[in-house]
């Protein structure tokens, strides 16, 4: 296995703003969650089928669940951005002179996802707050959710194969 080159990257103004969107969404799923916890009845929704109906429900101290994901996968994936060189599933050879740019490609696309997660999880607990059994999440999330995720994906792959 050939080793990667170790690159400090410069973060450019679209990771600059994908971050902090990224963590002012965050912050806005934490308060959200914090502040209308108190008025949730004990019983909520803790699952939705892929009709997009609620399926399951528990104690609404599972509201809580969301936000801590959120925190655990947005934390892991900012500290992956870090060490690009260690990742082992790059669809090309890393080379001296191809580094920076796969790395930059690899980050950006990591920035994006954790933007898509934290969009998910924040229509989840908006979802959750209203409380309504009558308003189902919808057939449209599952396909929002699948395009979130699988944008970024597709398109790193693509970027990384042009020459």
């Amino acid at each position: 296995m050939n080793k990667k080159p170790k690159i400090k990257l410069q973060l450019s103004t679209t990771d600059k703003i994908l971050e902090l969107i990224s963590w002012v969404l965050l912050f806005g799923l934490w308060v959200l969650a914090l502040t209308q916890y108190s008025e949730l009845p004990e019983t909520i929704v803790t699952h939705y089928n892929l009709k997009g109906e609620a399926d399951a429900y528990g104690s609404k101290k599972t509201l809580f669940f969301l936000p801590v994901l959120a925190t655990l996968i947005g934390v892991g994936l900012t500290l992956l951005t870090k060490y690009p060189h260690t990742y082992n599933n790059y669809p090309v050879d890393i080379t001296p002179s191809n580094a920076e740019f796969q790395y930059k490609n690899a980050t950006r696309m990591l920035r994006y996802l954790k933007l898509s997660v934290l969009l998910i999880f924040g229509a989840l607990t908006y979802q959750t707050l209203k409380n309504d059994p009558i308003d189902d999440l919808g057939l449209w999330f599952i396909p929002f959710t699948l395009i979130l995720i699988f944008i970024p994906i597709i398109n790193f792959i693509v970027k990384a194969k042009k020459p």
